[in-house]
């Protein structure tokens, strides 16, 4: 150390004070261990960036932790953000070499594929977006440490930096936001090129002539949909016997097997994949198994992707220091403030109970900050929304008629088809409806679930209703704009208060 010193000091007296400010800060940054913060956030996906800005725009000294080389996390990096790029722009090529834009009167002649031209603006899209997370980090002086985060003490956290020196921070109070990971197959290995995970699917460098997706979910429904746009032969295999995964309505997805289908899509429901095995020609022999009678069938493929769900990431985050022991899901057990056994440590996210949503961490972030502060922490997880990002979209929040039946609440339903709607027909996008489920004694909306055009936007009205306890008479006497397709949330509100409808 004293050496390093003389170093400096040999330095300022033969350089200008620039050279050496410059020179010193780098000295510092490679050999200082300790920081002092009131927050430590352990993450910077939506859950962990959002609460690292919401804490130093509070007035608390901020550090956010993050092995990734960007921030942003997995939705930024490799889930929602480039994802939705590719369904986009996969949609509009379709719209074209399909015909839909010929029938339109749109004549495109001959159309091509450039994938390579596809991946780009996907990737121009999370660069710009993963820089402005930085520049909001710096903007907001919140300090990142790029680096893998372990807690080491009730207030301390260790970040081990990537040329392999230690940062320890010392914190009263510690948010850990490390997010989830893709949930294995047993005994089928990933290599991200022909047998892929949902990163793996977001960065295939041809389209595949044939594919099998393992799990008719969210992220299989819409990675499935982006390469049968593009060209290829997808057939998802579900253990299940409808698609959507859980929280869909049933007879939302009844409607949407339908019109995947008929875009194209083969399903095998029902079905459980018993293993994978690649052939001398270099496809893939995918075996499977029907639940209900045990007969045996083999789907080859060119690329297999798994999409059997995710599970929270905490490997090394050194939980077992300070007493916190998962649950049986592998979750970091939370009470109503967001607090672990260790008071002022904390958890969002993906890595505790609810459902693995960005929208989702993102709110709790904001709520445990505000908590840590004194504030009141509250987020009633039934009107948390959830979409499909597919062609048309899938979107609901509240409760389902299953649930309903579950819980022998008694409700009244309305209902409004797309193909009555003005705008949903001047656009020529009619598959689908929207659905209202309303207490059957008070009219309060518990639930309203969608497929048609919009629906990922439209469903933050019905949010917005549940949260302030609307009923459907209050929805249905607001004025909507016309002609729009909120219109059909309006007229399925209706029908739930009143039994009919104007426009149907």
């Amino acid at each position: 150390m004293q050496a390093n010193m003389r170093q400096l000091v040999s330095l300022l007296s033969k350089t200008n004070f620039n050279t050496f400010r410059a020179s010193s800060a780098l000295y510092c940054r490679h050999y200082s261990s300790q920081h002092e913060a009131d927050v430590v956030v352990v993450g910077s996906g939506p859950g962990g960036y959002v609460a690292a800005i919401k804490a130093a725009q509070m007035g608390l000294n901020t550090v956010c932790i993050e092995k990734g080389d960007t921030l942003g996390g997995t939705c930024l990096n490799v889930g929602c953000i480039p994802s939705k790029a590719l369904l986009n722009n996969s949609h509009y090529y379709h719209m074209a070499h399909s015909g839909d834009l010929a029938s339109r009167g749109i004549e495109v002649g001959e159309v091509k594929l450039d994938l390579e031209k596809l991946m780009g603006q996907k990737s121009n899209a999370v660069k710009s977006l993963t820089g402005g997370i930085a520049q909001l980090f710096k903007k907001n002086k919140v300090t990142h440490l790029n680096g893998w985060g372990t807690i080491t003490g009730p207030n301390t956290v260790q970040a081990k930096m990537a040329d392999g020196s230690v940062e320890t921070v010392n914190t009263k109070y510690m948010i850990v936001a490390t997010g989830s990971e893709v949930t294995p197959f047993p005994g089928i290995e990933i290599d991200e090129e022909t047998i892929v995970s949902s990163t793996g699917a977001l960065s295939l460098k041809e389209v595949p002539k044939r594919m099998v997706v393992i799990g008719a979910g969210v992220i299989g429904l819409e990675l499935g949909s982006v390469w049968s746009r593009l060209g290829s032969e997808v057939i998802a295999v579900e253990f299940l016997n409808s698609i959507g995964g859980a929280g869909i309505d049933g007879e939302v997805s009844k409607s949407f097997q339908k019109i995947l289908t008929k875009q194209g899509l083969k399903f095998k429901l029902g079905t459980k994949v018993t293993g994978a095995s690649r052939t001398g020609s270099g496809s893939i022999t995918v075996s499977v198994e029907s639940v209900k009678d045990g007969a045996k069938e083999d789907l080859e493929c060119d690329v297999l992707l798994v999409c059997v769900g995710r599970r929270p990431y905490t490997d090394c985050l050194g939980l077992e220091n300070v007493g916190i022991a998962l649950d049986d899901r592998g979750r970091i057990p939370v009470n109503a403030q967001l607090q672990t056994i260790v008071p002022n440590i904390h958890a969002i996210g993906d890595v505790i109970h609810g459902p693995m949503l960005a929208h989702k961490a993102e709110d709790e972030g904001i709520i445990c900050v505000e908590g840590i502060l004194g504030g009141h922490v509250h987020l009633d997880y039934n009107c948390v929304p959830s979409v499909v990002y597919t062609h048309p979209e899938v979107a609901w929040v509240g409760k389902t008629e299953e649930d309903l039946k579950k819980e022998g609440v008694e409700y009244k339903i309305g209902k409004f088809p797309y193909m009555a709607n003005s705008r949903a027909k001047t656009n020529n996008e009619t598959d689908g409806f929207v659905k209202v489920l309303a207490d059957k004694a008070t009219d309060r909306i518990l639930g309203t679930h969608m497929i048609g055009p919009g629906a990922g936007e439209l469903i933050n009205e019905s949010v917005l209703a549940m949260e302030y306890g609307a009923s459907a008479e209050d929805v249905a006497r607001v004025c909507h704009a016309h002609p729009t397709c909120a219109e059909a949330l309006r007229e399925a509100n209706l029908a739930a208060y009143i039994g009919k409808p104007i426009n149907f």
